[in-house]
């Protein structure tokens, strides 16, 4: 590695599942916010507990407009109503994701990626291309093994013929409401963290990473 958090061309910084599990993550969280969008203009107010309805007091009224008539809101117009699809594809992508999900841990952990990539430690290298400061780490092992699996869990708590399997799956939040709550204000944290993450990358040298995260090797001299 030479000098000066620079990496030489040509070493190979990313495996193939963990580019493919990267992109196929991305194209499912685009998918998953579009369809979760269009699910929540259909009653765009957060309520806790069991149950939440338009003569029940909200936790939350979310700033958006609605798909349907009957929901009251500030706007004047309401959109057209995509929640059938919407859902349809929503649950569908979520499942993909959780594979994703399993076969990015699994991986993680026989090739010791997250000891060696994600778990901060006094070997950490600040400026390297090839690591992360520990706040980009802590970052990252929040994500993959907080916010995702409880974006997950609280999916499927709002899946009725899940929940009939197994109902501690919502009961742990204390009802569908709450779990829908937490869905929420989960999602927004991702969004911040994706964002984040945009940025230092840009910052990074954003042709340079994005090229090693497709083909796997640096490209020339990469900034830290």
């Amino acid at each position: 590695m030479a000098a000066h958090g620079t990496a030489e061309a040509g070493r190979t910084r990313h495996s193939a599942v963990v580019r493919g599990t990267h992109w196929t993550t991305a194209l499912c969280f685009l998918a998953l916010i579009f369809t979760g969008a269009n699910i929540l203009m259909s009653h765009p107010r957060l309520y806790w507990g069991e149950t939440g309805n338009t003569h029940m007091e909200p936790l939350l009224i979310l700033p958006l407009p609605t798909s349907r008539g009957s929901m009251p809101t500030s706007y004047k117009f309401v959109l057209k109503d995509q929640n059938g699809w919407s859902r349809s594809l929503h649950f569908q992508t979520g499942w993909l994701l959780v594979g994703i999900g399993l076969l990015y841990a699994i991986h993680g952990i026989v090739t010791a990626h997250f000891r060696k990539t994600l778990l901060p430690g006094r070997g950490d290298a600040p400026g390297s291309a090839e690591s992360y400061n520990p706040s980009q780490r802590i970052a990252y092992l929040g994500v993959v093994f907080v916010f995702f699996p409880l974006m997950i869990w609280t999916g499927l708590a709002m899946a009725p013929a899940f929940v009939a399997r197994f109902p501690f799956a919502v009961e742990a939040f204390g009802g569908q409401q709450s779990a829908r709550t937490v869905h929420f204000f989960v999602t927004v944290l991702i969004l911040f963290f994706v964002f984040g993450h945009v940025v230092m990358v840009w910052r990074a040298g954003f042709i340079d990473r994005v090229a090693a995260m497709i083909t796997g090797r640096v490209r020339g001299k990469e900034k830290s």
